[in-house]
């Protein structure tokens, strides 16, 4: 089978849960002051505070709207849907000073109201009443609707009443209000804008009647709406343009066909007459002779000779021909210079008329264009004129038009029968769950604070040291409470750890019988602790008291000279004792007291002179020692703490054995540290630790540990049966 591999987790838990418990249990004294202090407080101030009384106010805002369309659109009693955002703005409102400061001012008067009932001279200013009641009313929506709670809170019923109703009726009045305020102020506002605006037609009526009847301006279109947008002198420009561009374009072409003829030879001209100058007639005709009289000439034989008449006659046409064409060639050369020339004047004359005409027509252009301006200027202020009417019209017939209530008070406040506050039930359940988790919260705080030692492992972790006895609080003299008293039990376990402990916790042969016999030899013991009131003289009294009850012979020794205690305990006189004995004055006989305690002797601390002081750090002090130690079994030592009195360093190192004695939850975990430390070095004879003074029915971690004997002993009498316990044996 698998180990468990949990129940080390589970172990660790619940020794953390024990933990958690035992701290509650050893503070429960500060949980019950803490968590009793709460709850009175809170009870108390419940008492105290004055009653104050609710009244819920219920009404249904909705947005501006009317019960019928109204006229050009808008916003109607069906458009008004539910607004989250518009919902959360009317809580401000209502707290606003539009709706309150009527409501302090006018309806209750509630400046003079509080200002007498809280007596504050002089009387509460109107900002100091409205903070006043703001601080006492809630403004909450009703489940996701458009109906909005009012609550007011208040000493007197009435009061917080009619604090409702009046919030409630201040800001139904201000938003009727408010919405035909704004309606009226802005129908007022259209209507002068309409003012402003038929004056302004007005004036753009007159100037545009002077602009047209100084500039002789001719509007065919005059009629409301139209508007001139030309003039005629683009016409005339457009025409004189293309007039200017046939010139140049028949310019162009006699300056080509001259500069081609200029540059022709005659011959070379007669070549192509027909091709360049096509359209005359008479170069054409001439051409015509030429070409019959060449043709003749090259149809006849060559042997008729120039005289022959008919040769002759041909000859003298193509002569003739020949001359009239170069006359022609240089005529028409001749003319298309002339026509260049004419048609380059020509050219200029347009050019002149189209700048007379582009001036003439910029001017008349800027006229017409400030007229039409004007013109459209004129129209436009028309159009606004008649929107600004049609826009008053409409705004004048919603007004009359019946509107949808847009506060309605469906549910007015009344005075409360019961006061809201103090609630008494719930601040007494808030005080104790305060207190109880204040209570606790402080436990554990405090004992974050606590340094001491608080438990065995504390200890034997810190201090690398045994606990060797756990002793209960409230231990007295065991000679008084007598040998079957619960506490005695602690001593025994005690006295039974230290035998083990001198010896050797283990027997058998070889090197633990030797551990036995040399621990036979340790017989005197010194009780110490760190500091004073940690119950080291009651522990070695009781120690001393179990050891001689257990048949041993046993010496106390009131060795604390400063402050000596044990003789109380006793009850016998510290007149004499070691002191004297130490300084000579007496021998130990006479010094050393019997006791009531069968086998237990006393032996006085005796008088503190200045004379006697560090007496224990002598020759005859450790042969006082010595001889003691031969007389009895046991001898026991008190001292004063260790820290601090060179006293306790001279018994420890002087003595057999040593017990640090350590009060459960007294000094910070260094100091006992500290002292521990120190009996190591001046005698290294430290057998373990004492815890002294632990509350076992408080503390679940002590009560395992040796709290059950308490019980089983404290019903010891009870039992007629039970056997006497056979008497331990002497060691």
């Amino acid at each position: 089978m698998q180990p468990d591999v949990h129940t080390g987790k589970d172990q660790e838990s619940k020794l953390h849960f024990l933990d958690y418990w035992r701290i509650i249990r050893i503070r429960k004294a500060v949980i019950f002051l803490v968590f009793l202090l709460v709850v009175l407080t809170t009870s108390v101030v419940s008492f105290l505070l004055p009653e104050k009384y609710s009244s819920t106010a219920r009404i249904n805002v909705k947005k501006d709207a009317t019960d019928i369309d109204p006229l050009m659109g808008g916003f109607s009693a069906a458009d008004s849907q539910f607004d989250p955002y518009w919902i959360q703005t009317q809580f401000q409102i209502i707290q606003s000073q539009e709706v309150l400061d009527p409501v302090i001012t006018n309806k209750l008067d509630l400046m003079t109201k509080w200002s007498e009932r809280y007596k504050i001279q002089p009387r509460l200013t109107l900002s100091d009443t409205r903070r006043i009641l703001k601080n006492s009313i809630e403004i909450s929506q009703y489940q996701n609707t458009s109906f909005i709670e009012i609550t007011a809170i208040d000493r007197e019923q009435q009061v917080a009443a009619d604090i409702a109703n009046a919030i409630a009726d201040s800001y139904a009045f201000d938003r009727t209000n408010r919405y035909s305020g704004l309606s009226e102020k802005g129908l007022d506002e259209l209507e002068d804008q309409l003012d402003i605006q038929v004056n302004s037609i007005s004036n753009l009526q007159e100037r545009l009647d002077d602009i047209r009847t100084t500039n002789d301006i001719k509007d065919i279109g005059l009629q409301e709406g139209s508007v001139v947008v030309a003039t005629p002198g683009p016409q005339k420009l457009s025409k004189l343009e293309g007039s200017r561009t046939d010139v140049r374009i028949t310019l162009a072409r006699y300056e080509s066909l001259h500069e081609t003829l200029y540059n022709m030879t005659f011959e070379e001209f007669l070549k192509e007459a027909l091709t360049l100058v096509p359209n005359d007639q008479r170069i054409a005709r001439l051409i015509s002779q030429l070409d019959t009289a060449e043709q003749y000439l090259e149809d006849n034989p060559e042997d008729l000779g120039p005289e022959h008449p008919g040769m002759k006659s041909k000859l003298d046409l193509r002569d003739k021909v020949l001359e009239q064409l170069r006359d022609a060639f240089e005529g028409t050369v001749s003319g298309l210079q002339k026509n260049i020339d004419a048609q380059r004047l020509q050219e200029l004359k347009l050019v002149e008329e189209i700048n007379t005409v582009n001036t003439n027509e910029h001017e008349l252009a800027r006229k017409y264009r400030l007229y039409n301006r004007t013109k459209y200027e004129l129209e436009t202020k028309k159009s606004l004129v008649s929107f600004l009417r049609k826009r008053i019209f409409e705004e004048e017939v919603n007004m009359k038009l019946p509107t949808a209530s847009m506060v309605t008070v469906y549910d007015k406040a009344e005075p409360s029968g019961r006061p809201v506050s103090p609630n008494l039930t719930l601040n007494i359940v808030l005080g104790v769950i305060v207190g109880l988790v204040a209570g606790v919260g402080l436990a554990f705080f405090i004992e974050y604070l606590d340094t001491s030692v608080k438990t065995i492992d504390d200890v034997e972790k810190v201090m690398e040291s045994p606990v060797l006895g756990v002793i209960p609080q409230n231990v007295g003299s065991l000679l008084d409470e007598g040998p079957e008293s619960p506490h005695a039990e602690a001593y025994r376990i005690l006295r039974t750890n230290i035998l083990f402990s001198r010896t050797g916790d283990k027997g058998g042969e070889g090197e633990g019988e030797v551990r036995f016999r040399r621990g036979e030899d340790r017989t005197t013991m010194t009780v110490v602790s760190g500091g004073a009131g940690e119950g080291k003289s009651t522990t070695i009294f009781n120690l001393a008291t179990i050891f001689a009850q257990n048949h041993n012979r046993v010496l106390l020794v009131d060795s604390d000279l400063r402050r000596p205690s044990l003789h109380r305990i006793l009850g016998v006189s510290n007149a004499r004792g070691l002191t004297d004995y130490l300084m000579e004055d007496v021998t130990v006989e006479e010094v050393i007291q019997t006791t009531r305690q069968e086998g237990m002797d006393f032996l006085p601390s005796g008088k503190l002179l200045s004379s006697s002081m560090g007496v224990l750090n002598s020759e005859r002090m450790r042969s006082f020692i010595k001889e003691m130690k031969s007389r009895y079994d046991f001898v026991f030592f008190d001292s004063p703490p260790i820290m601090g009195v060179s006293d306790a360093s001279v018994l420890t190192r002087e003595v057999d054995m040593a017990l640090l004695v350590i009060q459960y939850r007294k000094y910070p975990q260094a100091m006992t540290i500290r002292a521990k430390q120190m009996v190591e070095k001046v005698g290294n004879n430290l057998l373990g630790v004492v815890l002294n003074n632990i509350n076992i029915s408080q503390d679940s971690y002590y009560y395992y540990y040796s709290g059950y004997y308490y019980d089983y002993y404290s019903r010891s009498g009870d039992s007629s049966g039970e056997e006497e316990r056979e008497p331990e044996r002497k060691y």
